[in-house]
């Protein structure tokens, strides 16, 4: 929890669990409960704590690769079923943790129709592993490996 912290530069809040490991070692992803200790909702289950895969993602968003991805979803009825797949693989594991009535039916990130936030895709990927969600498994590729130089803190 004090990497985590150092990472986000404040104290973590609803951590599950770590979710994946950067290959330096720290956490970079990690799981949520579905409510927060405050009471508040909290639909993000697959948080990205590393600050260097924040960054590199926040770079790809920046260069319009949300807008590309929703207009693919769009125009391929194979990617937006398989989209739709993540979405529900997101859902059912949210609700096997806990059911939070304000936040049933909704994941997070834009799923099921849209890309809202490529950190909770690609934190899906990491977290379930290749093959769950196409989009985030996309944004993984697209970067380069953000622990190479070691920890980020």
């Amino acid at each position: 929890m004090e990497a985590i912290g150092r990472q986000l530069g404040r104290t973590p809040r609803g951590i599950r669990s770590i979710a994946h490991r950067c290959t330096c070692g720290l956490p970079d992803v990690v799981e949520t409960e579905p409510r927060l200790p405050d009471g508040t909702p909290f639909p993000t289950t697959y948080y990205v704590t590393c600050p260097r895969l924040a960054s590199a993602i926040g770079t790809l968003e920046a260069e319009g690769l949300m807008k590309q991805m929703t207009d693919r979803l769009a125009e391929d009825p194979q990617l937006a079923a398989a989209y739709r797949a993540a979405h529900d693989s997101y859902l059912a594991h949210r609700e096997s943790i806990a059911h939070v009535e304000e936040i049933s039916g909704i994941s997070a990130g834009g799923m099921p129709t849209r890309v809202k936030c490529l950190h909770v895709l690609a934190g899906h990927s990491l977290a379930t592993g290749p093959g769950t969600n196409p989009l985030g498994d996309e944004t993984l590729q697209a970067l380069d490996d953000w622990g190479h130089r070691g920890p980020c803190v």
